[in-house]
């Protein structure tokens, strides 16, 4: 599968920096974060690909049921052990699955959407990528942390700025 290395890699990379931060760094609330803390948008990636994991056993995904697990987002130490394991579990065949989704209150706003395993992983990706960007905005909110260029910033984005530099 060509998504799981992609994905290991911002799996690797969120890794890197957590273990760079201190736990208060990694628990404080940050006020350019809407006083969300680096932990906090680290536990709503992982429940993410947690969630996915869940569905693919039972053929529905639904983000919005996914268990807020207030461990991830203490204890730096237990993010990365959660790192580690959803690293290991992505590589899985592809297969249709059913996404949940609600827009709203009530079932008016709710629906249900035909998707598949991969394009759950792609949309897993991004979101992660986007929670990264903010996680950057965050570590240097707090922290002295070196921040490699690529942390937080789309592919299409690196690919884009590396051909205008040639």
């Amino acid at each position: 599968m060509q998504l799981a290395q992609p994905i290991s890699n911002l799996l690797e990379q969120l890794q890197y920096i957590i273990d760079e931060l201190s736990p208060i760094q990694y628990t404080q609330p940050i006020k350019l974060l809407s006083q969300s803390s680096i932990g906090q948008h680290t536990r709503h990636i992982l429940e993410f690909f947690i969630e996915l994991s869940k569905g693919y056993e039972t053929g529905m995904v639904d983000y919005d049921k996914r268990v807020r697990d207030k461990s991830i987002e203490a204890d730096k130490d237990f993010a990365i052990a959660t790192i580690r394991r959803i690293g290991t579990s992505i590589q899985k065949p592809d297969k249709e699955l059913l996404l949940q989704a609600e827009y709203g209150d009530g079932e008016a706003h709710s629906t249900q959407v035909f998707s598949n395993y991969y394009r759950e992983l792609v949309y897993n990706l991004e979101h992660t990528v986007h929670h990264m960007a903010l996680i950057r905005i965050g570590v240097n909110a707090v922290s002295n942390v070196v921040i490699p260029d690529e942390f937080g910033v789309a592919a299409s984005t690196l690919k884009y700025r590396k051909a205008c530099a040639r």
